[in-house]
């Protein structure tokens, strides 16, 4: 039998992104050969999202699409909207077998035995909420410049407009001794970064029956020879607590960039939402996080156009944005998702109303970020660049603190840590001139 290609289509997160390699490791030890999903394969694996009621619609136009490039393929859906919808995508004309979120890596040994004809089990989802941490780990990774590893499932803040803990189900945490000794791998192969990431990072160890939390985790990794950057995924305010930042704040590898999940910069807006945390408290924990870190910068999530969302509230979130002054944010009008609370709340916002409150945001927050870009090539000009990727003119990094820069290309500093000097800024984009 000719060796099996099998092709990963993803959607969503990068804890996702991370499963996929996982899946895409798994299918290479089975004897597959991974392939660009742009290709005819024998299998089809689409690792799906459940966000928002147009990543469903994406979901299932992936899988058709994938039905269509060749009918006669093994098509194995699994993912968020596999958890949450499994039946709808096991009614797919054409699909053979939906996996469920807690065992993901198993979708590569179905489908392999899918296409040699032998037994599988074509519909395996089962209660998330009885679901243990999936075990996983990518000790390879494709890029030697960072890497994500995934060190949490689930979350339990229940918000009232995300379906995402009926698809993850509660926090699960992976054994510290499998992230050291991932994290230890992924070193030894040459990648200089790491990324720590999950549905909800900072809840990390909160199920272990020993006090282990996700500071106690970085102190670790820390001592990891070959890591010289580390950074976290989406962390909620609440859990910043000073403590917690002073246990991080001495870790040199540990980037001065954090990603705030705030939603909304009004408080009652928030409460509609079922955060659990006020204004007041995200910008104590920015300012402390200034005081402890030099250069230390912010990025965030933001929603517009919440149900019940007032020009007033509206403003209080530009307000806050003014304040807080994040780097850069990630911005979203309010869409309905089937199943949550939000989607039957009175006063839905009109879509012309988001629109330009999005809008609005966007230009102040262009303006914000230019402003840092300025102070920083004032304050700071020199720092260090991770390069990452190039093109014919550029070839482009992160600084520690997370702002991207270019520099005339030279693809031999790709995958390096090298010294620059900041001289501008073109769209958002440091201009960098490299140390000689």
């Amino acid at each position: 039998m000719e060796q099996v290609r099998a092709a990963i289509l993803t959607l969503g997160c990068r804890v996702n992104q991370y499963e996929s390699d996982a899946i895409s490791a798994r299918f290479e030890a089975l004897g597959a050969k991974v392939c660009p999903p742009s290709e005819v394969a024998d299998v089809y694996v689409i690792n799906t999202c459940t966000v928002t009621a147009e990543s469903d619609r994406k979901s299932r136009q992936l899988i058709r699409r994938c039905i269509k490039k060749n009918p006669a393929a093994v098509i194995a859906v699994t993912g968020c909207f596999a958890q949450v919808s499994a039946e709808a995508a096991a009614a797919i004309p054409g699909v053979t077998l939906v996996c469920g979120n807690d065992r993901k890596v198993s979708v590569a040994d179905k489908a392999m035995a899918a296409v040699r004809r032998e037994a599988f089990c074509a519909f395996d989802v089962g209660d998330i909420f009885d679901a243990s941490f999936e075990r996983m780990a990518i000790e390879k990774p494709e890029s030697r410049t960072r890497a994500f590893v995934k060190i949490e499932d689930g979350c339990e803040s229940k918000c009232a407009y995300c379906i995402i803990p009926y698809a993850r189900g509660k926090i699960r945490s992976k054994p510290a001794e499998d992230v050291i000794a991932e994290v230890t791998a992924i070193a030894r192969h040459g990648c200089k970064e790491v990324v720590l990431t999950g549905i909800e990072t900072s809840s990390y160890g909160r199920d272990f029956d020993k006090p282990y939390n996700l500071a106690d985790l970085l102190q670790a990794i820390h001592q990891i020879d070959g890591i010289e950057r580390i950074r976290l995924g989406s962390l909620d305010p609440a859990a910043m607590t000073h403590d917690f930042i002073d246990r991080i704040a001495g870790l040199e590898k540990l980037m001065p960039h954090y990603h705030i999940s705030m939603q909304s910069g009004s408080d009652s807006v928030l409460k509609r939402m079922r955060r659990r945390y006020l204004t007041a408290t995200a910008l104590d924990r920015l300012e402390y996080l200034r005081k402890k870190i030099p250069h230390v910068m912010f990025s965030t999530d933001l929603i517009v156009g919440f149900p019940g969302e007032t020009e007033a509230e509206f403003e209080e979130t530009m307000a806050f944005c003014r304040e807080a002054r994040f780097f850069h944010l990630h911005i979203f009008p309010y869409s309905k998702r089937t199943g949550t609370p939000a989607a039957t709340m009175p006063d839905q916002v009109p879509d012309a109303i988001k629109a330009q409150r999005l809008a609005r945001l966007s230009e102040q927050q262009v303006a914000i970020r230019s402003d840092w870009i300025a102070e920083q090539i004032r304050t700071a000009p020199e720092v260090d660049v991770l390069f990452e990727a190039w093109d014919e003119q550029f070839i482009y990094g992160h600084t520690e603190n997370f702002m991207e820069v270019k520099a005339p290309a030279d693809p031999s500093l790709s995958g390096r840590i090298v010294p620059v000097r900041l001289t501008g800024e073109e769209k958002g984009i440091c201009i960098c001139k490299v140390a000689p």
